[in-house]
């Protein structure tokens, strides 16, 4: 890539991938340490993760533990891999 303007973009969103891993990490810990639901970091961990780990959820079979947020870990970094080969 050649523009400028799109190698920053893409690094931007590549970086936000990342920053978004670290998210899901800090829910599921959270939700280990954290037992109070009306928690505000927990609601907040929990509002910002949902729109992928909810999707990932309803795909995958119920199998007592809830492996949505390791399945969601590997595909953005599947997709962070492959945005990064671009550049």
């Amino acid at each position: 890539m050649s523009n400028p303007i799109s190698t920053i973009l893409l690094r931007s969103i590549i970086n936000l991938i990342s920053i978004y891993n670290f998210i899901i990490l800090a829910r599921v810990i959270s939700s280990w340490v954290i037992q109070d639901p009306s928690s505000q970091i927990l609601r907040f961990l929990h509002a910002i993760t949902e729109p992928i780990l909810g999707p990932i959820r309803s795909i995958m079979p119920n199998m007592g533990l809830d492996f949505s947020p390791i399945v969601a870990y590997l595909l953005l970094n599947i997709l962070r891999r492959i945005l990064s080969s671009i550049l």
